[in-house]
């Protein structure tokens, strides 16, 4: 693999504490036991000293996007992130007018703490409402009801945030399709600057995965998505990504970034990194270590791995094919540094299947390619892999 330039640098910043666990969620998330709060200050002290280790690998680099994800980040104190942000600051370049994204829920909102996150350089925030219907609310193990998620919104703008993006789920236990526009509707009543729009799915390793509830079948998924999509088009929520929307202007740009194949550090319990080596011609990956405890002690790296050039293709696709507009088929050569006809194979495939629409100049998926996205981004495996999801004869 060879490469003229690095791609752009994102950070995230993993603070693996929450409340309650939901019963859904497969990330790397650790409930607080009983009313103690996180190890706040150890925890600065361990991402600080993860940060250091990692320097070496990005001199020079300016990071354009940063993301404190988990977990509930909004659980610290605004003391403690305004702490780690300025330690941030003191050792990378973090770009003038970079994207400082906070994701928290709504059980956790206070107007005082939440000023003094936008006070600290916090400039956007995540909310997690995932539904507006108290019902659906407790079976998906949530702790806030529909009057706290409209009054998290409330708090939001009132201490000075004017980028605001709602996670919004469908596709519930026991859901109908008058339930999830409900949901949809109450969403876009409240003006959100962008929205995370998603069906449940249900993962291993979860509670929902070893006691599955009754979700809607694939017939009313479609359903649900159609109209939800033509709801939000309405509401003038422009579609950029699978399940992201957005008002004009207002896209992720830290998402983006992950979605346009670009690299990004990750410090914390169990955050992942991509990070492009252009002298050596290689693409290297990193994932911290997943349990709290350990990753306190200074246990920082849980494993490294280098992508090879057969794996390069369906990375990017994998990622890039989320886009509803697509990709420029030069980004292809830029990120992955290997000239497009590997990729070639899988591209004919798609554009016969109408999965895909291509030109000299842009790759992009088709409406039917958006909704069998998995079947498309398949045909870019390598060829092991491949043969191995093929149905048996």
């Amino acid at each position: 693999m060879q490469f003229t330039t690095p791609p752009p640098l994102s950070l995230y910043v993993h603070l693996p504490w929450c409340l309650v666990k939901c019963p859904y969620c497969d990330f790397n998330s650790h409930a607080v036991r009983g009313a103690a709060p996180p190890p706040e200050q150890a925890y600065v002290d361990a991402l600080i000293a993860d940060l250091e280790a990692e320097l070496p690998a990005v001199w020079g680099r300016a990071v354009s996007s940063v993301f404190f994800g988990g977990g509930t980040p909004s659980l610290f104190s605004a003391a403690a992130l305004e702490r780690l942000l300025g330690a941030l600051r003191a050792r990378l370049p973090i770009l003038p007018g970079a994207e400082i994204t906070l994701e928290a829920n709504p059980g956790t909102f206070e107007q005082d703490k939440f000023g003094a996150f936008r006070d600290a350089g916090i400039n956007r925030l995540s909310i997690g409402v995932q539904s507006f219907d108290d019902a659906r609310l407790a079976a998906l193990g949530r702790v806030h009801d529909a009057a706290e998620a409209r009054r998290a919104l409330a708090i939001a703008r009132s201490a000075g945030f004017e980028s605001i993006n709602l996670d919004l789920m469908y596709g519930l236990p026991g859901q109908d399709l008058a339930a999830a526009l409900a949901d949809l509707d109450a969403a876009i009543e409240l003006a959100p600057d962008h929205l995370s729009w998603y069906q449940l799915n249900i993962e291993p390793n979860t509670l929902f995965h070893a006691r599955p509830p009754a979700l809607p079948d694939d017939d009313l998924i479609g359903d649900m998505q159609d109209a939800g999509s033509a709801r939000l088009a309405a509401a003038g929520f422009e579609q950029y990504e699978t399940s992201a929307w957005a008002q004009p202007g207002r896209r992720c740009r830290h998402n983006l970034n992950y979605w346009t194949f670009g690299d990004y550090l990750g410090i914390g319990a169990g955050a992942h990194q991509k990070l492009t080596d252009c002298a050596a011609g290689a693409i290297r990956r990193r994932h911290k270590q997943r349990q709290p405890a350990a990753y306190l002690r200074g246990d920082y790296l849980g494993g490294e791995s280098t992508v090879g050039a057969e794996e390069v293709t369906f990375e990017f696709m994998l990622n890039a094919l989320r886009l509803c507009e697509g990709f420029p088929a030069a980004l292809f050569v830029e990120r992955c540094g290997l000239p497009l006809g590997v990729a070639l194979p899988g591209l004919q495939a798609a554009e016969a299947r109408g999965l895909i629409e291509r030109d000299h100049l842009s790759i992009r998926p088709s409406e039917l390619g958006r909704r069998f996205l998995n079947d498309l981004q398949a045909l870019f495996l390598p060829d092991g892999e491949a043969a191995a999801r093929q149905p048996a004869g």
